[in-house]
């Protein structure tokens, strides 16, 4: 399968006062072309810090991490943005949306700074909208939408750009049983139509959904396994 992330014996350690933190001690992992994986992990092991480098949020203070063949490492700002913008979609427990605007404008909102012209990105849009079930909720505002109904507007638009992965943390986490079930269906959508989808949690029932299991504990890779 051909190779999307490598990352080579990253380290992160953060400063909190007198206290050092070392959110990352020596992580190594390789992640492929349409793999469906969950990083899990308690609070504390590293995972969120994990999340954020993976989604070019930030960097590693040494080792090295390779997205789609380049060393994020040596990216410059510009171009660290525009991996995000373009490669990366992000899905986020507290869904993100903008209050405001509809669940289409929302869903657009990723082609604006891309550039797109608006009658493109609103027919991209509007099909990312169809992908997860809310044709008829287009034009509601994130106030009138029920929290399920929210998650699968930040699906939709971490979908259109068309992004290389998917990246969700905690995707499920505001949200109840049947609900959280109805999301994950999405998921297995989405990675079934072909996308790579990784997946953070602290859920056992949740990383259940996926196909491989990375488990963090204390800055380091605990297990990685095939489920």
């Amino acid at each position: 399968m051909e190779e999307l992330i490598r990352v080579e014996n990253v380290h992160k350690t953060y400063r909190i006062g007198q206290v050092e933190v070392r959110a990352l001690d020596g992580v190594s992992l390789s992640i492929s072309k349409n793999e469906y994986v969950a990083i899990m992990g308690p609070s504390g092991s590293g995972k969120s810090t994990l999340m954020n480098i993976l989604g070019c949020l930030d960097t590693p203070e040494s080792g090295h991490y390779f997205f789609c063949g380049r060393d994020v490492c040596s990216l410059s700002d510009n171009e660290l943005s525009h991996v995000r913008g373009r490669q990366i979609g992000f899905v986020f427990q507290s869904f993100a949306l903008m209050p405001r605007r509809s669940a289409l404008e929302n869903v657009a909102i990723p082609l604006v700074y891309a550039g797109v012209p608006r009658a493109e990105r609103l027919a991209r849009a509007r099909e990312a909208l169809r992908q997860v079930g809310l044709s008829e909720r287009m034009e509601h505002d994130p106030g009138e939408l029920s929290g399920g109904q929210k998650q699968r507007v930040a699906l939709a638009r971490a979908l259109v750009t068309r992004p290389s992965i998917i990246l969700a943390d905690e995707p499920t986490g505001n949200l109840d049983s049947a609900t959280s079930e109805e999301i994950m269906a999405l998921f297995d959508a989405v990675h079934a139509a072909g996308n790579t989808v990784i997946l953070v949690t602290h859920s056992e029932q949740i990383a259940a959904y996926a196909r491989r299991v990375i488990c963090i504990r204390d800055g380091k890779v605990e297990s990685d396994n095939q489920v």
